[in-house]
């Protein structure tokens, strides 16, 4: 048998990030289950905080024998597990199913990172288990009306080639522009979607946090996100597609704190950043020049805004640094003189 390597500078990366996301992930599961009402989605949540307790205790103890540093997250001070009923059970649904998607683009690209078997074993558990999660969460979506699925569409009857330049600009001067296509519909759609639980989750965190500071900024992040759904919908409004409808009452009016202020910014930084990577696939898979360029300068515009979170929860040590290499540098000017 083999001996097993010690893990590599890009495994540890994503074990960390796991570490962090499923700490985070486990708080936010477990003030579900306290406030849900629906049964169903009840089971959902249950299933749902089962696999971040199972994933934390794996990395846990793969870095204990490691010898490395467990992070230090989150934990119960970071939510009012008795605090009144914020979301609605429906969002606390939809958000299970968001959160699913963005756990398969996760972890796909942290299978890709790895080299250890045991690792690869993991993430590619992981991957099943996220799996079985979405399937979860959209069966209870679909059995209670919730779902909104993607817009049905006329397809032409024959496959086609592209026949000029035209079809891939999206700025025509004396000719209407053409219509989107399928692989556009479908990140325009998520992308809506994407904005649309981002634009509920920083109300409510405004809503919930004693901090003016962070009020601002979880405002700001709501606007963000109500101009980018309209900016998206526009684009299927004017191929004449139907754009997903919005959710109404997700919110109650509850402004009890729930979440340390903490943890609202980094989930806040996870959103930004699962955004720009929605924004780049969607811009490289756009044909129309139009929209590539939306999701190119709205990208910019979401990174300026995670720079912003990132400045705040600097100020108040609130952002926790990932594992880094000891500086050699600093090491060899700090080391004592030995003595002869």
């Amino acid at each position: 048998m083999s001996k097993v390597t010690q893990p590599t500078s890009s495994e540890i990366g994503v074990l960390w990030t796991a570490y962090m996301n499923d700490s985070m992930s486990n708080l936010i599961l477990n003030y579900f289950l306290k406030t849900v009402e629906d049964t169903e989605i009840k089971e959902v949540i249950l299933y749902a905080i089962d696999l971040t307790v199972k994933h934390q205790e794996y990395i846990i103890h793969l870095f204990n024998n490691e010898g490395l540093p467990v992070p230090k997250a989150f934990n119960q001070n970071d939510v009012r597990l008795d605090a009144p009923r914020l979301l609605s059970d429906p969002f606390m649904l939809m958000y299970i199913n968001h959160m699913s998607k963005a756990g398969h683009f996760a972890y796909s690209g942290f299978i890709s990172m790895c080299a250890r078997d045991d690792l690869i074993d993991f993430f590619s558990t992981g991957l099943k288990e996220t799996n079985e999660l979405y399937k979860k969460s959209i069966t209870s979506l679909k059995k209670k009306g919730l779902y909104i699925r993607s817009p049905y569409i006329s397809v032409k009857s024959e496959p086609e080639m592209v026949k000029d330049k035209s079809y891939l600009s999206g700025f025509q001067i004396f000719t209407k522009q053409r219509p989107v296509n399928t692989i556009e519909i479908s990140h325009l759609y998520t992308n809506i979607q994407t904005n649309l639980i981002g634009a509920m989750l920083s109300l409510a965190f405004a809503q919930t946090s004693p901090s003016k500071e962070v009020q601002k900024f979880m405002l700001r992040g709501k606007d963000i996100s109500q101009k980018h759904v309209k900016i998206f919908t526009s684009a299927l409004m004017d191929s004449n597609v139907q754009a997903p409808n919005t959710w109404d009452n997700s919110v109650t009016n509850e402004t009890t704190q729930v979440f340390s202020d903490k943890l609202m910014m980094f989930h806040m930084s996870l959103l930004a950043a699962t955004g720009i990577g929605n924004y780049a696939t969607a811009a490289a898979a756009s044909q129309r020049s139009d929209l590539a360029l939306n999701y190119e300068r709205l990208s910019l515009e979401i990174a300026l805004f995670a720079k912003d979170g990132a400045d705040i929860m600097l100020k108040y040590n609130w952002l926790e640094e990932p594992p880094g290499m000891v500086n050699k540098t600093v090491l060899a000017k700090e080391k004592k003189e030995e003595t002869h």
